[in-house]
């Protein structure tokens, strides 16, 4: 039910012509038969219909009210003995309490009017400071914007593709997959880096073998085997990728790729710097080796800051960075070439062999899936 009280000209009882003493029985029958009076879909013509359904409804929630009935009740009854005491006075005195009562209600009014003025001087105020606080924040917005470009214009940002990439150490691991059948000489880290030896060294010790058989006949004998083998530099590493496959290289039924089956950064980032192509060729065993700073189109030389002995023939990966301009002290302090020796040397050998297990259990069971 609502709780909205009746206008205090109307008085509930008149609007249900009942009586101060009247039940709640009596209440609910008068607001039945007086509703179906006043109800608008009865009275279609008559444009207060609403209105004074309205009225007669809060009226009958009021009364049903056991507390707001008893507040109508007392006001109702200080009213009427005011009303009686009036009766009984003179004209004088009549005239004297009707001024008085006149003063008070224009009082009142001029005290609801004044209210009225502050509050909407106040609100106006308000506005006032809003739209003030508004304009400031846009000039001080301006200011902080003229000020960075003002910044950026004497100090021109620097191109984040001249970084070098974060280098990781599973960034020289290569991932082998071969068929037992054509290479059952492949099941020892011996025969595995003897293989892998005309790209560049290895670290043996860390080579991870697996020779599992299939999971839906475990009872068969295995017909694939893989392998991780970790290389000392990547370039030797890139090498072997290159000839995954080919039989001239001694790869034939032999796939080679990258761990987890993503390149490493550092070959993106000198495939974007136009410093190696996208599918580099390793040269043929008959091709007599380049010189250092010759280059041959479809292959992916680098120029180099001096021949590296060391680079595999197999692999057109330079051993060491080009020295770029673009590179930083702090970047060729901490990554002078792309030989990840000294990283692989750090690194502890019994945690490096259980991530590799790790690694290709991870494969085997996603072939498996």
């Amino acid at each position: 039910m609502s709780a909205t009280a009746p206008t205090a000209e109307i008085n509930p009882y008149e609007l249900l012509e009942l009586k101060l003493e009247c039940s709640e029985q009596e209440i609910r029958t008068a607001y039945r038969q007086t509703s179906r009076k006043v109800h608008p879909d009865r009275n279609r013509n008559d444009p207060d219909a609403a209105r004074k359904f309205h009225e007669l409804t809060q009226a009958y929630e009021l009364l049903l009210d056991p507390l707001r009935r008893l507040a109508l009740d007392a006001k109702l009854r200080v009213k009427a003995a005011r009303d009686a005491r009036f009766k009984t006075y003179d004209t004088k005195r009549k005239n004297m309490v009707s001024e008085l009562e006149e003063r008070e209600r224009a009082f009142k009014k001029a005290k609801m009017d004044q209210e009225r003025d502050e509050a909407s001087r106040w609100a106006d105020t308000e506005k006032i400071k809003d739209e003030g606080r508004r304009m400031r924040e846009e000039r001080e917005t301006e200011i902080r914007r003229r000020e960075r470009e003002a910044e950026a214009s004497r100090n021109p940002p620097v191109d984040d593709d001249s970084e070098a990439p974060t280098l990781d150490p599973l960034d020289t691991t290569i991932h082998l997959k071969f068929k037992l059948s054509a290479h059952p000489e492949l099941t020892n880290r011996e025969a595995l880096a003897k293989l892998l030896a005309p790209f560049g060294a290895i670290d043996t010790e860390s080579i991870v073998i697996s020779c599992k058989p299939p999971k839906k006949s475990p009872e068969k004998p295995p017909k694939y085997g893989m392998a991780l083998v970790p290389f000392k530099q990547i370039g030797d590493a890139f090498g072997a990728v290159c000839a995954s496959g080919r039989a001239d290289r001694g790869l034939d039924g032999v796939e080679v790729g990258w761990v987890g089956g993503k390149e490493p950064q550092i070959l993106g980032w000198l495939k974007k710097m136009g410093k190696l192509s996208a599918q580099p060729l390793p040269p043929k065993p008959n091709s007599s080796p380049l010189p250092p700073h010759s280059s041959t189109p479809g292959s992916s030389q680098l120029p180099q800051t001096a021949p590296a002995a060391s680079a595999s023939p197999f692999s057109s990966f330079p051993a060491t960075f080009p020295d770029l301009p673009s590179f930083s002290s702090e970047t060729k302090a901490a990554a002078p070439g792309v030989d990840y020796e000294a990283l692989t040397l750090m690194r502890l050998r019994q945690a490096e062999r259980e991530r590799l297990e790790r690694e290709i259990l991870e494969q085997e069971a996603a072939e498996g899936a």
